[in-house]
């Protein structure tokens, strides 16, 4: 069975593949760089910040847990 995604990994390895830092994340966050680092080692997020985080990204983070979802389904 698939684990459910872990979105502050997610959101880890998308800041990586763009060639971003968390540091530059928290700026555009308006938050401090620490705060940050407990939000991406969360395996949840306030679907408010999710939807925020995925504007300064622009990636669909949503589309990870909508995938995860449908895959669960079809093994029923």
């Amino acid at each position: 069975m698939t684990k459910e995604p872990h979105i502050g990994h997610l959101i880890k390895l998308e800041l990586r593949n763009q060639g971003r830092t968390i540091t530059w994340l928290a700026k555009q966050l308006e938050c401090s760089r620490q705060n940050a680092y407990k939000i991406l080692n969360r395996p949840w997020i306030y679907t408010d910040l999710l939807l925020k985080i995925s504007g300064i990204l622009d990636y669909d983070f949503f589309k990870c847990f909508s995938e995860y979802h449908q895959n669960r389904k079809e093994l029923y």
